[in-house]
């Protein structure tokens, strides 16, 4: 997604000279982006949110209130980053020992979703879609599409790209209550049949009319 209209920064955000933002960006209250920071098209970070050098945003990317990326986090187009949930970049941080030339790396993938106030480990890669439940503290790779609850994260099924449930049925195959798209598991790994993974939403499938509890059964 590409976005041609100007970039919004608040008065009380601070952008280091160096920064690379894209158009149709918005940068609101009290966050920081630092110099060498890499951050693309139509993204929003909300309120207190902190970019920290050699960090990197795709596309559309939202932010929520209250996140730092650390550098060494890569996040890739249409993440979501819920309010406050916390990423990392040294898994045995000491006082006493930098490690600024060690960070580790954590690659979150194209249209992932991390709730409010989860926890990511470093060192690790969120799979494409993937949903991360509010709270959870992730320790491990996350695959594809799928959904990790708890502390410690666990695997609890998949998602679909919509961020619905995925109840495979004997032909291993599921249908997203809300696209209708249709989802495949073969040996744990998940694709859709309908869309390829890096195609964007069709337009009438962006913008929708039904919150979540009316899909519930």
């Amino acid at each position: 997604m590409s976005d041609s209209s100007p970039i919004k920064i608040h008065p009380s955000a601070v952008v280091d000279e160096g920064a690379v933002i894209g158009d149709g960006t918005a940068i609101w209250h009290f966050s920081h982006i630092c110099s060498g920071v890499v951050i693309g098209n139509s993204c929003s970070l909300g309120q207190n949110v902190l970019v920290a050098d050699n960090a990197s945003l795709g596309n559309n990317v939202k932010v929520q209130n209250n996140v730092a990326i650390y550098g060494g986090i890569t996040v890739d187009d249409d993440v979501f980053l819920g309010p406050s949930c916390v990423l990392t970049n040294v898994t045995n941080p000491r006082s006493q020992v930098s490690r600024k030339s060690l960070y580790e790396k954590t690659l979150i993938k194209r249209g992932a979703t991390i709730g409010a106030n989860a926890t990511v480990v470093c060192g690790i890669t969120l799979g494409r879609y993937c949903f991360v439940g509010a709270g959870a503290v992730v320790t491990k790779d996350i695959p594809d599409y799928g959904l990790v609850l708890g502390n410690p994260g666990k695997l609890s099924g998949y998602m679909s790209r919509h961020g619905h449930k995925l109840t495979f049925n004997k032909s291993v195959r599921a249908t997203c209550p809300e696209s209708k798209f249709v989802y495949e598991k073969i040996e744990n790994q998940v694709r859709c049949l309908d869309l390829g993974e890096d195609d964007p939403l069709p337009s009438e499938l962006a913008f929708v009319s039904k919150n979540y509890d009316s899909f519930k059964k």
